[in-house]
């Protein structure tokens, strides 16, 4: 997220690192090639070594071959056609690198002692000994993206190698007879679909809920329309936010949160490391990061919010969709204007994928495949910023089971901060030091189901399992993930 991400850059554990500057070791061999990109791509590379050898690869954005400094997302890549030139080339290449930034300075923050050591003593021995992460990740990034645009054949290679693959295992599906696998599970997600329309439309406003609020709306209608106007000059149109932009926007558009509460596992709170796994602080927060799709031919701002959390609850011995820790999504993409176009939702495993429309969409027919189609259970009347939306979740499975329109906030209410979703990718360890709640595969570890031995023929890997923005397949039967940069035209048309 652009303005929370900056804040946490200065709070990250740079002191884990900042040895950079006098622990010098005996210097390597001289270099064949002493120019600066070829020194930056060489402290790259050993970077690399140590945080693949210590585990703590970040996996929110794609590596790019033969590109250190620069990592893809769904929506960047879907910006990489041989007609990217000029401008918009050159603002496509700052958005990789500031990909790549990101993920390093966590990746960095998350190395143990030892592999640090390592890490300073390499990039002393090309002579960055003397920077902190943070100037030496700017100075290097920079140089190589130089070099990159400068080249007409590394800007072809880079445009044809900004691909993220998909999180589906091909091998699974073929050892798992998937052609006759996807038959069954379609007809199975058939009835839970119908299962669904049918809780949206009954009458469940009488059960008990715990609600929780956001912090007050800060903006008017007409304020997030100039800010999403505001960020247009981009070559590539996408609407840049800065750090008060981005907070006020998630703090305006945020949900209310309304749990039936059985039990413990009910309440909101934080991912936190603890002795022996996963464990959970029950706190009133819900994370938030601000990201883009591409709808209609335009590019338009998402604020996406995660509510997490203890656990899914046991509804009974053996359940198979129980486990530590289960967080459920809420996506609001803006229209240009600055209103919602559309709201989309998710588990944290990727799964109970459901969209709520407004009067500025059209649901395109469903197509006659067996592949998943949009869930789209319910719609929500126009309505601007200012304007609370109430998501309703059930107890234990913290399924989405209604959405409405608030015109106060519901009395007795608990109110919750918006934290930064980054600030998960450099968590306190109990014993000191930090390390992302996900691994290098964008899961969370401790948070199988046993759901897994049952699905894995669908071919994704350790389903029910949290996972990482950027890493969330979202259908059973076909491919389909939660931050496709087409996701909406697949699924939708605008209203006329």
């Amino acid at each position: 997220m652009t303005g929370c991400c900056a804040r946490l850059y200065r709070a990250l554990p740079v002191a884990a690192f900042v040895a950079l500057a006098g622990c010098a070791t005996p210097p390597a061999a001289p270099p064949a090639d002493d120019s600066l990109a070829s020194r930056c791509a060489r402290a790259y590379a050993a970077l690399d070594a140590e945080v693949d050898a210590a585990g703590v690869r970040d996996a929110a954005a794609a590596r790019i071959a033969g590109f250190p400094a620069l990592r893809a997302t769904r929506f960047l890549a879907s910006f990489a056609t041989p007609a990217l030139d000029g401008a918009a080339f050159d603002a496509w290449l700052a958005q990789l690198a500031a990909e790549d930034r990101r993920a390093r300075l966590h990746e960095i923050a998350n190395l143990p002692p030892e592999p640090t050591r390592r890490a300073r003593a390499a990039l002393a021995a090309e002579g960055f000994g003397a920077l902190a992460p943070q100037a030496f990740l700017d100075g290097c990034s920079s140089t190589l993206a130089q070099r990159d645009a400068a080249d007409p054949q590394l800007r072809a290679a880079l445009v044809a190698g900004a691909r993220v693959p998909d999180d589906y295992d091909d091998v699974a599906r073929a050892l798992g007879a998937y052609p006759l696998a996807r038959v069954v599970a379609a007809a199975a997600i058939r009835n839970y679909e119908r299962g669904v329309v049918e809780a949206f439309a009954a009458q469940r406003d009488a059960r008990p809920r715990t609600a929780y609020v956001p912090p007050p709306a800060p903006l008017a209608p007409a304020q997030v329309r100039a800010i999403v106007e505001r960020g247009r000059a981009d070559p590539l149109g996408i609407p840049a936010l800065d750090a008060a932009d981005a907070e006020r926007l998630l703090a305006t558009f945020a949900p209310v949160l309304a749990v039936e509460e059985r039990g413990g596992d009910d309440r909101i709170g934080r991912p936190v490391h603890a002795q022996g796994g996963v464990g959970f602080a029950p706190v009133p927060v819900v994370f938030g990061r601000v990201t883009h799709t591409r709808f209609a031919g335009a590019t338009h701002v998402q604020l996406v919010y995660t509510a997490w959390f203890a656990a899914r609850s046991s509804a009974h011995p053996g359940d198979p969709l129980a486990g530590a820790l289960d967080g459920v999504m809420w996506r609001v993409t803006l229209d240009r204007d600055g209103a919602p176009l559309v709201y989309d939702s998710i588990h944290a495993c990727g799964c109970y994928a459901l969209f709520v429309a407004t009067p500025r969409v059209v649901a395109r027919p469903r197509e006659d495949t067996l592949d998943e189609q949009a869930l789209v259970p319910a719609s929500l009347p126009a309505h601007d910023a200012g304007a609370r939306v109430a998501i309703e979740l059930d107890g234990g499975t913290h399924y989405l089971r209604g959405v409405r329109l608030l015109d106060a906030p519901p009395a007795g209410a608990i109110r919750y901060a918006i934290a930064d979703d980054d600030a998960l990718r450099s968590l306190a360890l109990p014993a000191g030091g930090t390390r992302s709640l996900y691994g290098p595969d964008g899961i969370v570890a401790g948070t199988e189901r046993g759901e897994r031995a049952l699905f894995w023929p669908l071919g994704i890997r350790d389903a029910g399992a949290m996972r990482q923005w950027g890493r969330h397949a979202t259908a059973f039967v076909g491919r389909r993930h939660f931050d496709d940069a087409f996701l909406l035209d697949r699924y939708f048309v605008p209203a006329r």
